[in-house]
This record gives structure tokens, sequence and C-alpha cells, in this order.
């Protein structure tokens, strides 16, 4: 009993030298702590908008309505009505094409853009020329920094079925054409994932190649000994250094599967494939904020949300009972 005691006191001693020590570093902690609850945490108390029949100018909490003092009428209030706008989501046929179409586009996404930043940063750590190797990877991690809006025009510029570069080269070249790659529903989803991984396959690399650098090179010297060609260091060396790497950047991909961004999809699409490119996020600004259904909105938005977590605690849970490190 007696040494439990003279423990819990040497513990209190050793806990406040140590904060004594390091106070500065919690006092500058307190700063992105203060943004992340006043500009993350507070804000998400508004999601109770998807459970009420939210009225903009009464605001989120007015839950008790109220007569006009000019009219005399009954001022419309934010009242709670349950999961009904659930129940109108998920009975909107335009709901579920959208939640198809973000899966799929999503997952030809994973499926093609998530392994060519990890080729690229293979291709790139076995370039011998120094210069030519920067030079390459400056100019491919340029796109990454063009918007979406940019990146669209270069597409209908290069693409345009009377107008485009390509098809004016197929046509008057090759003798074939012009080729719908943006009226074409097939042909958009191809354009769509070709301009996708052309714009973020560069700045990938930067992640990989660190990764590659934190590789011990005493383990590529004893492939050297034994015998290990060039393919074999990188089967053997290179890809089991990363490979904790890929599965983090897997599973965040994975716990993406069900978001996606509103630029890329609502610059790119048009009226004629808006049934292959209409997605969640235009399901929300067409039918939601344009339409001023908020409540709708937010409870679309939520429903994203869970499903998102969720398919990142499965893919997480399953990367660990693979023997991987995962990410908590």
């Amino acid at each position: 009993m007696e040494e439990k005691i003279v423990l819990n006191k040497l513990n209190r001693v050793n806990s406040f030298t140590y904060f004594k020590r390091s106070w500065m570093l919690y006092l500058m902690l307190l700063l992105p702590m203060a943004f992340f609850i006043v500009f993350r945490y507070i804000p998400m108390t508004n999601i109770v908008i998807a459970f009420k029949n939210y009225n903009m100018f009464q605001g989120v909490w007015a839950t008790n309505a109220h007569p006009c003092p000019e009219s005399g009428h009954t001022i419309a209030c934010s009242h709670w009505v349950g999961f009904d706008w659930f129940k109108v989501a998920f009975a909107s046929r335009d709901f579920w094409n959208a939640i198809r179409n973000t899966l799929w586009l999503n997952f030809l996404d994973l499926l093609f853009g998530f392994p060519a930043p990890i080729i690229l940063a293979l291709i790139l750590n076995e370039l011998v020329f120094k210069k030519f190797k920067r030079v390459t990877q400056t100019i491919i991690y340029l796109p990454h920094f063009l918007s979406w809006i940019i990146v669209s025009s270069i597409a209908t510029r290069l693409l345009a079925t009377s107008t485009g570069v390509v098809n004016i080269f197929l046509t008057e070249t090759v003798g074939v054409g012009p080729i719908d790659f943006l009226m074409d529903k097939a042909k958009w989803v191809a354009t769509y994932i070709t301009f996708g991984v052309w714009k973020d396959m560069g700045w990938g690399t930067i992640i990989y190649l660190a990764a590659i650098t934190g590789i011990n090179p005493e383990l590529y010297e004893a492939a050297e000994v034994d015998g290990a060609g060039r393919w074999r260091k990188l089967w053997n060396v290179t890809l089991p250094g990363i490979r904790p790497t890929i599965i983090v950047l897997l599973i965040m991909n994975i716990g993406r599967i069900l978001g996606i961004e509103l630029d890329r999809p609502w610059t790119m699409m048009n009226n004629i494939v808006i049934e292959v490119a209409d997605v969640i996020s235009t399901l929300v600004y067409r039918v939601g904020i344009r339409s001023f259904q908020f409540s709708l909105t937010a409870a679309i938005g939520l429903f994203q949300s869970v499903i998102c977590v969720v398919f990142l605690v499965g893919a997480n849970t399953l990367a660990k009972k693979f023997g991987e490190r995962g990410i908590w």
C-alpha cells in the first residue's frame, strides 16, 4: 500500500515537472484547438437541419411558431420532422441514380487513378539523370494546380466534336471521326477518368517518392550482394518499403468512395450525359441549394458522410486483420 502511495506521488511530481518544462507547447496548441472548435465542431450542430423543416428566415433553432406582428399570420418555424427528409431522398429516383454514378465513377478513379502515382513514383525513382528527373517531376506536378474550370476548358478545346483539336486531327489526317468524347455516355466516363488521372497523378507521386527515400539504402546493397537486378530490387525492396504508405492511402481513398467534389463533374457534365454524370454533389447543388431545399440537402449530405465513415472503418478493420498498421 505504501509503495503505491509513493509511486503515485512520484508520478504526480514527474507530470508536474514535464508540464513545467513543456507548458509552451500546450499553450501553442490552444490556437489550433480553438480554430477546430469554432470553425469545425460548433458548425456541426447545424446538422439538425436534416431533421427539421428548416426555415432560413427564422433560423435553425426556431422551433416555436409565432404570429407576425404586422399581419397577424403565423410564421413558419424550423420544427422537427424526424426522418421525413430522408424518406423524401430515398423515394427519389434521381437520388439513387446519383448514388450509382458516384460509386461507379469513384470506383473507376480508384481502379485507374490509385496505381498511377505508384507506378510513376517507381519509374522516377529509377531515373539516373537527376536534372531530367527534376524537370519531369515539375511537369507532372503542374496539372494539380489547375482548377477544374481550366481543365474542363482544355478538354472542350481538345475533344469537341467539330472544333476540337483531336477530332480535327483524326478527321483530316487519319480519316477517322469525329468522335463524341463529351457527348457519348461511355466515352464521357472514359474522358472524365482520364483527365482525373492526368491532373492528380503527379501530385500523388510526392508522397510515394518521400516514402521511397525513407527506405534503408543498406537493403538495396544487400540485395545487390545477393545478385538481385533492378526489377528484383524494385519488387523485393522498394514495394515492401512503401507498402504501409500504400495501405494508408488506399484506406483513405476507400473512405471517400461515396464522396465526390462538385467542381469536377459539374464543369465537365452536360445535359446529354447527365444520366451518367449526375453525382451526389451535383444533385445536392442542383436540387437542394438552387431550389432552397436546405433540409433535403442536409439529409443527403448526412447520409453520404455516414456511409463514408462506414467504408473508412471497414477498410481500416480489414487492413488490420491482414496484419497492416491501418490509420488508427
